[in-house]
Order: C-alpha cells, then structure tokens, then sequence
C-alpha cells in the first residue's frame, strides 16, 4: 500500500488548503486505522498553516488550542482538528511543553509523536504516504515502539506510557521490549506519578472498553504504574482462594481481571464492578483448618469492597451517579438463586436491587462466574448459568403482570388511607409497607378497594 485513498470531505477541505497555498496531512489515529482496515473517524489534519492563517481560510474555526497550535474546524458536519506543524520542547509538568515551535515540514513534527504507529502522515493532496519511522511495518506486525529513544518520549509526557498499555490491550499489539522497559523506569515512574488522576482515569476507561482488558491490567501491574494508582487492586495478588472445595483456580487479584474480560465490553459500569468486585477479600479472609485440609472464607466480603471500591471510584474522580452504582452492583452481587424461591421472594430480590439494575446485576455474576475459569465454554454449561436464565425469565415474566415493586406502584396511596379515617404520621408509612407486603405475596390483591378495606383491618390492629 504505497497510497491511501482520501475520503471526499477531506479532499474538499485539502481543496481550500491548496487554494491558500498550505500543505495537509491527515494524521494520529484515522491512518492507524486505515492501514488496520478499520473504518476510520475523528480526523486530524496538520498543516504548514498557522492557527491564524486556518482561520482565515475556513468560515467556521474555533481556537480549541490555539496556543500549541490547534483550532477545531467545523468542515461539512464534521469537527476537524487542525494542528500547525510544530516542534516541542521541555516537558517540566510531566505533560504539556514548556515550549512550542512551528516546524517547517510534516517530518519533523512526526518526529515529536509518541510511538511510531502514530507517526505517519498522509497528504490530502495526493494520499502518498509519510512514514519516517516504519510505523506502517510496526502496525503490520502488532507492534508498539517509541519513537526515538524511549526514555526521552516518556519523561517527555507522563501519559505515554499509560497509552501505550492502553493501546496493548485495546488493539492486541505487543510492546516491543526496549518500550517496555522504559515504563517500568524509575525515573519515568516518577514523571507518570505527575498526571492528574483525570487523565488517569480517562485511560483507565479506555482500557476497560477493550476486548481484553485484563492485558492492559496485568500491563499496569507488571510495569509498577498500578502501584501509583489502584495500589487497592494489588492487596488480591498472592491472596489464594483455592482450597480443598475447588471453588477457585486464580488469586484473588487475576480472578478480578478475568472478571473484568468476562463483563460486556460496552458497559463500562459493569467492568469496574467485575474489576472491583472481591476488592475487599484480603481483609475478610478467614482461615480454618478442617481434617481435609485448609478452607478459605470470605464472610461478607461484598461489603468490605463496596466501601473499598467507593473510595478507590472517588479517589479517581468518577461521577457520584457512577460511584453509587458500581458500589451497588458490588454489594448486592452475592445473591443465591435456587428454584425454590417463590415468586414474593423475586418481587422482594427485584426491589432490593431495583428493577433497573437487574440486567446488570446478572451481567456481573456471569462476570464473576468466568473470573473463576477464564474459560466461557464453562460458564455456558454450567447449572449456575442456567439458574440464572431461568431467573432472568421468572423476573420478566413477574414485570408483564404488572407487579407492585414499589409503594408508588400500589393501588392505594396514603392520601387514600387519609380519606378513609387513617391520620397522617408515621403509622400510614407503616400500614403502606404491610400492603406493599401483601402485594408481594398476592399481585392480585393490588388494587384500590381490596387495599382499603386490608387498610381499615391493619389500623383497628395498630391504633
């Protein structure tokens, strides 16, 4: 592939550039894509125009990043980011650089860019393609490389080498091993240590939306980074569950990671909750020692990591919204389903979890039941899988009767309960509990003036 075929909306917009007299490339991770054969989006051009001259020339710009040298142009629909050619230097914030310098051609701003795989541009003029450092042959052979003397790019800029294990686990690539190395660098550490949790965060999220995360956890791990940021995780490593019942194969720490593999890949919530799910382990393990041999328990472990993992999610700034349901996906994941609850038990299981969790909550326990093997052939196979389809079943088929889950969805309210002669206080939210109790027990007992007259009975007995 010596050119690339440009897509009609950068043509046009190369069209203009011409007509100024300026040069454009397409660069970053469209081209990555490209040679991937991958549908490519979320342009990025660079150009030998400056910020003011792109203005100039294109009718809708927005300065998004005008002082390194980007402005947004909004181009036929699309926001386009536009960046002048430009050299670096001094990184003392770990992240931004001290200074920037236009640069006079496309090679010597590919000269500034982290890892060679996003170092190759494509002219919009012609698609010939730009490729100083091989990055085309390093992106045919799954490979993640520096450009130029790691040590250099990564005390440069504290995020790389979080991306680079970002990029490992989300395209399958290997690190290649002078890389690699440099990230587990005493002083590169140091210069990682420096990000703000944010951006942390951000490639934390990324990671988890890859197909295999627990390539880029077990990354983290090796290379030290996850001792800066998620020393919580690590407790788990060396913590065995495996005792004389066979219940588990792996420690604690990669029976989260394979249970974060084991989770949707598009619902994050769900990977932080298989991530985070046994967090509290190590502090409740309890040790007996029976005639067979030693048994491992964890009494109540569901609660020691909704309060670990709440303060980890805070720590990393997530949202509250977000927060609150992970942690609470986490402390109700160790219900035990037998075919013998009754229906008033799953009306009872679903208002404990609350409806809208259900789909998720069942999400993590598949979660955690692949943590176990690492093995999905096992999961499908199992009575404990089937178990849960049949719940899933007995709870859609409870939801299309219109069941009661919640006071607001009795038949009666407590404006009702008034109007028949009970006060308001404390004992109209205690009759409407006992009614939503009813319900529970009886669907069909959920309407008004069966309510009432079970009302009138319970106020005579309270009163």
């Amino acid at each position: 592939m010596n050119k690339i075929k440009i897509p009609v909306i950068l043509q046009k917009m190369n069209n203009i550039f011409e007509k100024n007299g300026f040069k454009a490339y397409l660069v970053g991770g469209a081209v990555r894509d490209m040679f991937m054969n991958k549908e490519a989006s979320d342009w990025d051009v660079a150009t030998d125009a400056t910020p003011e001259q792109v203005i100039s020339a294109f009718k809708k710009v927005i300065p998004t990043g005008i002082a390194h040298g980007t402005v947004t142009v909004h181009f036929m629909g699309e926001e386009i980011e536009v960046t002048t050619f430009r050299i670096e230097q001094g990184y003392s914030d770990g992240r931004h650089p001290d200074k920037v310098s236009y640069a006079s051609d496309i090679e010597e701003d590919l000269s500034r860019r982290d890892f060679t795989m996003n170092a190759i541009a494509v002219s919009l003029k012609d698609g010939s393609i730009v490729d100083p450092f091989n990055g085309k042959a390093d992106i045919k052979n799954k490979v993640i490389r520096s450009v130029g003397n790691p040590l250099e790019r990564f005390n440069e800029d504290g995020l790389r080498p979080i991306r680079a294990i970002r990029f490992a686990s989300q395209l399958g690539f290997e690190i290649e091993t002078n890389t690699l190395q440099a990230i587990s660098n005493e002083k590169v550490l140091q210069k990682t240590s420096t990000i703000s949790i944010e951006r942390f965060r951000d490639e934390l999220v990324k990671l988890l939306k890859s197909p295999k995360p627990s390539v880029g956890l077990k990354l983290l791990e090796s290379t030290n980074i996850m001792k800066l940021f998620l020393p919580e995780l690590l407790e788990g490593r060396n913590c065995i569950q495996n005792d004389v019942r066979g219940y588990h194969v792996f420690d604690v720490l990669d029976h989260n990671f394979y249970s974060c593999d084991g989770a949707p890949v598009h619902k994050v919530n769900v990977r932080l909750a298989a991530l985070l799910h046994d967090i509290g382990k190590p502090a409740s393990k309890v040790v007996r020692v029976t005639d067979e041999g030693e048994i491992y328990n964890f009494f109540s472990h569901e609660k020691y990591s909704e309060t670990i993992a709440r303060k980890l999610l805070t720590k990393l700034r997530f949202s509250n919204n977000e927060i609150n349901n992970v942690c609470h996906l986490i402390e109700n994941h160790m219900f035990h389903y037998e075919e013998s609850w009754s229906d008033a038990a799953i009306r009872r299981f679903v208002v404990r979890v609350k409806p809208e969790n259900i789909e998720d909550l069942i999400d993590l326990r598949l979660a955690d039941m692949y943590g176990k093997y690492n093995m999905p052939i096992q999961i499908k196979e199992s009575n404990a899988c089937d178990l849960l389809i049949q719940l899933q079943d007995r709870i859609k088929k409870i939801q299309e009767e219109n069941s009661a889950f919640t006071l607001k969805s009795l038949a009666v309210s407590g404006k009702d309960l008034m109007e028949i002669g009970i006060p308001s206080g404390k004992l109209i939210g205690k009759i409407l509990d006992s009614l939503l109790e009813t319900v529970f027990d009886d669907p069909k007992q959920n309407s008004k003036d069966v309510l009432l007259n079970i009302a009138k009975n319970l106020y005579e007995q309270m009163k």
